[in-house]
């Protein structure tokens, strides 16, 4: 019934989300687990959240602009890693390798979309 939870893209959307919370936002600084990380936590979110919503929709248009969404997102848990590497919160290494599997996740989001009809 819920399609979704077999897309590749999805699963690993809540595998790196998980991964950022366990290994960046909780060893963040106090003041910036109140103004950065609930942002990036929420952005991870909404990756994850449209995909399920936008695979609902009849139409690969509607299903098409959910995914863009997931995109939108997608980047600002990019900026958001790059403002804790220029704060120092996290390693170039770190930074990086996240970096990398939202890259990933981006690429996998993209391909999908162009798969619409349509699009």
């Amino acid at each position: 019934m819920f399609r979704f939870k077999n897309w590749p893209v999805y699963n690993d959307a809540r595998k790196l989300r998980l991964e950022i919370k366990n290994k960046i936002l909780s060893q963040i600084s106090e003041k910036e687990k109140y103004i950065l990380s609930p942002q990036i936590d929420r952005a991870m979110n909404s990756i994850i959240l449209n995909i399920a919503e936008g695979s609902y929709r009849k139409s690969d248009k509607d299903f098409a602009h959910f995914l863009n969404q997931a995109t939108a997102s997608l980047y600002e848990v990019v900026a958001g890693l790059d403002l804790l590497l220029d704060s120092r919160y996290i390693s170039k290494t770190t930074h990086q390798y996240f970096i990398d599997g939202l890259e990933k996740l981006a690429k996998q989001l993209s391909a999908f979309s162009r798969s619409l009809k349509g699009h």
